[in-house]
């Protein structure tokens, strides 16, 4: 149970913290402050850039669409059949 938790939520737990701190330091601290605020605000923001311009394989995105369209159909066929 508490594998599959950090399993699922590690990382999106450990970027909030890092953005969490990184905003903090940017409003209360200076220099070595600043200097985290940079890094605490940036690794996330290149995180999502990276995964957003990374090119999709086939097996993730494009095979979960056409089972649920499947399921969708399967469900609204006897409705439709009438």
């Amino acid at each position: 149970m508490a594998t599959s938790f950090i399993r699922l939520w590690g990382w999106p737990i450990a970027m909030g913290l890092l953005i969490c701190s990184g905003l903090a330091s940017a409003l209360v601290s200076d220099l070595w402050g600043d200097i985290w605020s940079w890094i605490g605000l940036g690794v996330p923001v290149l995180v999502m850039t990276w995964f957003a311009l990374r090119p999709s394989t086939p097996n993730t995105v494009g095979s979960f669409v056409p089972a649920m369209a499947r399921f969708a159909f399967r469900r609204s066929a006897p409705h439709n059949a009438q």
